[in-house]
């Protein structure tokens, strides 16, 4: 009887700490629970509601040249998220996801973000053309995580999924390109915000 008593509470422990050690689930704006897959809008949080959503910036010679910030009142283009393990249905803060806008097939580039250098911009900024999927080396750029702060969230570029490669952790915040737009780049300053499901 002891034996079964000592195996019980040593897999009520083990149990225990594998559900401590998940990180929160990120949270929507109504307090719903993020999910691989479903759509979602990106707005800024309150304090900083005088601009829009994500949207593509549209250049000369390609059909994106990144995504900023809409200088519209609206809600931008919905994003997608896919957790490093695609069995994982829940998306989680400071793990690794791709992020893709869903609805967007209008460039030859895949619709999923990836972090670039842009040479007139001087530092590293947020395009499309990544890969989902396929963790790893190859992937290092693809690959964004969700933190949590005071009032919203933050988008973060710090992988995960290659051990043995040297990453830069940092914020990702808006920049003001050569054409005087907003995109999001590698910045100490990051744009917070908060998630609204799409409906219908």
């Amino acid at each position: 009887m002891k034996t079964i008593i000592i195996l019980f509470s040593s897999l009520a422990f083990i149990l225990s700490a594998n559900s401590a050690s998940a990180p929160d689930p990120v949270l929507d704006f109504a307090g719903k629970i993020i999910r691989a897959g479903d759509k979602y809008y990106v707005l800024p949080t309150v304090g900083k509601v005088d601009f829009g959503g994500l949207v593509l910036k549209v250049g000369n010679n390609s059909c994106s040249d990144g995504i900023a910030r809409s200088s519209a009142d609206d809600n931008g283009l919905s994003l997608s998220f896919t957790p490093v393990n695609n069995k994982k249905g829940v998306i989680r803060v400071s793990t690794d996801v791709n992020i893709k806008f869903p609805d967007f097939t209008g460039c030859k580039e895949s619709n999923v973000w990836k972090l670039t250098y842009e040479k007139f911009m001087k530092q590293y900024a947020v395009v499309l053309g990544g890969v989902e999927g396929n963790p790893g080396q190859e992937t290092l750029y693809n690959w964004f995580k969700i933190a949590k702060t005071s009032d919203g969230y933050k988008f973060v570029f710090c992988p995960s999924v290659c051990s043995s490669c040297k990453v830069k952790c940092s914020d990702i915040g808006l920049v003001t390109d050569e054409d005087g737009v907003p995109r999001l780049a590698l910045n100490d300053d990051p744009y917070t915000f908060n998630f609204y499901g799409v409906t219908g």
